[in-house]
């Protein structure tokens, strides 16, 4: 029987949550890394036992962890995250210009073919690669050079937060940096280029054609269709049919185009979902009732989700990446709120079910589904 891993990050450590296939009872585990904001947890496509954490804290810094039973033991692996090559500046909040400084790994990505292969997108924004599982990193450079000190730290700060693998071409890598827009690369990470025609920023830059400063919140993508992107940004959603190459708005009817994660079916690439929040100072869902919006077609048509959710007096906010699916034949749909909640959907949305609550601010959720 199939079971459901489900991998959660929260201001005060990591949590698992497991489940057969029904998804009916979940077992809670933890605290890990109990006291650490974890930012990221993610299992590894190849070998589903093998997952890496990002722990951070503001006194004792950066670390990275990894297991290799599930989720039983941890080990600590390099924390090593050196800026390659000249190390420049970029833009800060009051328009000067700030050095290239190190914090923490937002964002964790295992290769979809090899074991010992693992991406980190970091704050200040760059992105890392391991070849041993973690141990090491090295950092492609060649991306920082896409006009540099032109990027600009978000509200969060200046992070790698998206990481996109093309499964049918191993040298095309999508990344997406708040708040200095969305990059490709076509050559395993040789050269790189903004992929920003047709994304309009209008509040905050005033040239329609810039490709530098988009604050991107979150990229999709179904893996049988790798040229379509899904974008929820500062303001809009999106849709690329070209790999990124050009994008149109397909915010529709939503009641608000504010948000943070935005995921794709696992079984129907035109079903996507986005959660929209207020405003980007009032971080919480429009008229305090959390719904979960639906797409059937790809977007402009929505539809609410909200049997299960609170509809009256709910003020949390849902992160970029606090939102995943897993890949059973009815594809369950998971989110975390600031409140502590995950929620869980076993029919496509439908419904929804409180699968874990009171635990700290979720940061993160992602699934494993196990054989």
């Amino acid at each position: 029987m199939s079971g459901v891993r489900v991998l959660v990050g929260t201001r005060k450590g990591g949590f698992i949550l497991t489940s057969d296939e029904r998804r009916e009872q979940w077992e809670v585990s933890g605290p890990f890394f109990s006291g650490w904001q974890v930012m990221h947890m993610k299992g590894s496509p190849v070998d589903p036992n093998r997952i890496y954490a990002s722990q951070y804290d503001d006194w004792f810094g950066q670390m990275i962890q990894r297991s290799d039973d599930g989720g039983v033991t941890w080990e600590p692996m390099g924390n090593e995250f050196q800026y390659e090559g000249e190390v420049t500046t970029h833009e800060w909040y009051d328009g000067t210009q700030h050095p290239w400084e190190f914090k923490r790994i937002w964002h964790l990505e295992p290769s979809l073919t090899e074991t010992d292969v693992v991406y980190a997108g970091g704050e200040d924004a760059a992105l890392f690669r391991s070849d041993d599982g973690g141990k090491t990193w090295q950092e492609y450079s060649a991306l920082r050079a896409v006009k540099g000190p032109l990027w600009a730290p978000g509200a969060g700060g200046m992070c790698l937060h998206t990481i996109i693998q093309d499964p049918t071409n191993a040298d095309r890598l999508i990344v997406a940096v708040s708040a200095a827009g969305v990059f490709r690369t076509d050559d395993g990470g040789k050269t790189w280029r903004p992929i920003t025609r047709g994304i309009i920023s209008r509040w905050e830059l005033a040239d329609p054609d810039a490709e530098i400063g988009h604050c991107i919140h979150s990229i999709a993508m179904h893996p049988s269709r790798p040229n379509v992107l899904f974008m929820q940004k500062h303001w809009d959603v999106l849709r690329s049919d070209d790999g990124g190459d050009s994008w149109y708005e397909v915010s529709g009817n939503l009641p608000s185009d504010f948000g943070f994660p935005i995921a794709v079916h696992a079984h129907e690439p035109e079903t996507i979902y986005v959660v929209p929040i207020k405003s980007d100072s009032e971080h919480y869902p429009v008229d305090g009732k959390l719904r979960v919006y639906r797409s059937r077609t790809g977007g402009n048509e929505w539809e609410a989700l909200t049997n299960g959710l609170p509809q009256e007096h709910c003020y949390v906010n849902i992160l970029r990446d606090a939102m995943a699916v897993d890949s059973l034949e009815s594809c369950g749909i998971y989110f975390g709120t600031t409140g502590g909640q995950v929620y869980a959907s076993t029919n496509s949305g439908d419904t929804w079910t409180a699968i874990a609550g009171h635990l700290p601010p979720v940061l993160s959720v992602e699934v494993q589904t196990l054989p």
